[in-house]
């Protein structure tokens, strides 16, 4: 029987990669619980166990995900990814170096690429694995997940800001985008915010939300003060670290009701990530 011990040990790792992929935590857990069966299983002793968990989580991930894209094509409104709070993801030495590969608008340009695109970008760009070790997880030719890596770096390069901001301007503008929504300030709103901002609510069909993504400056601001003027009464605001970024948790009591993830460029957010599925988040 496998070594229970090096399993766990790798458990964070897998999860990490899993949660890259499928853009879920619980299915990340179920995907990594799978593997911990088929590791368990085995009779004979095995030279890498990371390499042979690595394939074994990403190949069952490709084939989640093959199935899961018929799910999301009748998702009701925008699907976004599950919101986790990154001390749950990584520790703090991988989100520091990995935050960008974490973030709400990086798991949502992954959605655009196919599976298999996406397990090698991931393997290659995140992960760091030579290309013959990704042509045997992936079971395609090393010449071919070469084509695909640099198909799927040109595709994730073209779609993300040329100017990103460091972990001191996030900070600044988290606290100065929430001061303007709660205190209801149209004008210091629309300072914050590119011209070309869009914004994207998830509610799944569980709960209000724009069913179609809301596009510029003004109905952003005026979308979002709708937003906060509808809230419970008795509603607050935290400041937490979603995914390797600083967010918005808003709770009504103890449960949480909305995370907002911002999209930031060099001084302004110019895209919002509203997740308001139940659902989704039962982490915070």
């Amino acid at each position: 029987m496998a070594d229970t011990d090096t399993f766990h040990e790798l458990r964070g790792y897998l999860f990490g990669l899993a949660y890259r992929m499928l853009g879920s935590a619980g299915d990340a857990e179920d995907i990594v619980q799978e593997a911990y069966l088929r590791w368990s299983n085995i009779s004979e002793p095995v030279d890498s166990p990371k390499a042979f968990l690595s394939k074994v989580t990403t190949r069952l991930c490709i084939d989640h995900l093959k199935s899961a894209r018929v799910q999301r094509e009748s998702y009701v409104g925008p699907w976004l990814p599950e919101p986790v709070p990154t001390e749950q993801i990584a520790g703090p030495e991988e989100a520091a170096e990995k935050a960008d590969s974490l973030s709400m608008a990086f798991l949502v340009v992954l959605e655009s690429l196919s599976p298999t695109e996406r397990a090698v970008f991931l393997l290659r760009e995140v992960f760091g694995y030579d290309y013959p070790e990704i042509a045997e997880i992936v079971d395609r030719s090393e010449a071919n997940c070469r084509q695909i890596a640099h198909r799927a770096k040109e595709h994730i390069a073209s779609r993300r800001p040329r100017f990103e901001a460091s972990r001191e301007q996030r900070e600044d503008l988290v606290y100065r985008f929430m001061a303007a929504c709660t205190m209801g300030d149209m004008d210091g709103l629309m300072t914050l915010l590119t011209e070309d901002i869009t914004l994207f609510s998830d509610g799944g069909g569980r709960t209000r939300a724009a069913r179609k993504p809301i596009y510029g400056a003004s109905k952003v601001a005026r979308f979002l003060l709708g937003v906060i003027q509808k809230a419970p009464e008795d509603y607050s605001t935290q400041i937490v670290n979603v995914n390797g970024q600083p967010a918005i948790a808003l709770y009504e009591g103890t449960r949480p009701f909305t995370v907002l993830s911002l999209d930031m460029t060099e001084d302004r957010i110019q895209g919002l990530h509203v997740v308001v599925n139940p659902d989704k988040l039962a982490r915070f």
